[in-house]
């Protein structure tokens, strides 16, 4: 006698296979993944931010790492004018003694101007695709997009060197904004949208 009942259960307890005909599907875990505690899986929730900015999708940044305070940028800034211009100094020094006038003098200094400007070149496309210039790197700084903390590649690190004519314009207030503002930003990293991050 069924009572009414499909399937004929006179106590109208469900039957243990869901799939029958006429009984909803109970839900089932998807493939791979072990089953929860209580009825479905939880998902990302909308209207709750994610800590930091941007960087817990980059592998190795759960969090927005420590922003580099404006003494370490200034000795990054320091090393890395060092190791440009200093050599082209050198030679154009010795230049100088040996005869600017010579021909000599003018091979030697050639050099020395050549030299700055590869080196220049050279120091830009470590910042893009490391994030480390020479000096950043000794000092443990990194500069980053503030998106997603992924490096600037060469074109937005040569940008933002040529932005930084813009944070000496106004008695280089630019270069002394980190100081004071939240983000330790300079106008050039504000233009570009970087973050200069203690290194990891």
């Amino acid at each position: 006698m069924s009572f009414g009942q499909p399937g004929g259960n006179p106590y109208g307890e469900q039957p243990q296979n869901p799939q029958q005909p006429g009984y909803p599907a109970y839900p089932q875990a998807p493939q791979g993944i072990p089953p929860q505690q209580g009825y479905g899986y939880p998902q990302q929730q909308p209207g709750y931010p994610q800590q930091g900015y941007g960087y817990p999708q980059q592998p190795g940044y759960g969090a927005r790492p420590e922003l580099a305070h404006w003494g370490l940028r200034v000795g990054s800034f320091l090393l890395d004018g060092l190791i440009i211009a200093g050599p082209m100094y050198a030679l154009i020094g010795i230049a100088a003694a040996m005869g600017s006038d010579t021909a000599a003098g003018a091979v030697v200094t050639l050099i020395g101007v050549l030299y700055a400007i590869g080196m220049g070149f050279y120091q830009l496309y470590l910042e893009g695709s490391t994030g480390q210039t020479t000096g950043k790197k000794v000092v443990g700084t990194r500069v980053l997009r503030e998106a997603d903390g992924s490096t600037l590649g060469f074109g937005m690190a040569f940008v933002r060197r040529l932005a930084h004519i813009v944070d000496g314009l106004p008695c280089y207030l630019g270069y002394l904004w980190p100081l004071w503002d939240d983000k330790k930003q300079t106008f050039a990293d504000k233009m570009c949208s970087t973050l200069v991050v203690r290194a990891q």
